[in-house]
């Protein structure tokens, strides 16, 4: 998976699991809620000093933004 993509469904999937719409993030960190969607479909190219903001806002490490995306297993 390309790593922009990995990047925008971690994201997505810490700020939810947060509390955080994309608004209410994006204002949290000083972003604009459009630069936040563009990284969480994966067309935006954020920076390190970006990932930096976003790991502080989400209270995690930048590395875990990075992380593979585990596939959520089926209950039969």
């Amino acid at each position: 998976m390309d790593v922009r993509r990995r990047l925008g469904l971690n994201l997505k999937r810490l700020r939810e699991e947060q509390g955080f719409s994309q608004e209410s993030f994006a204002d949290h960190c000083g972003l604009h809620r459009t630069y936040i969607s563009g990284i969480e479909r994966g067309v935006r190219n954020p920076t390190v000093i970006i990932l930096d903001k976003i790991a502080k806002g989400l209270r995690v490490p930048a590395g875990q933004l990075l992380e593979e995306v585990k596939a959520p297993t089926r209950k039969s």
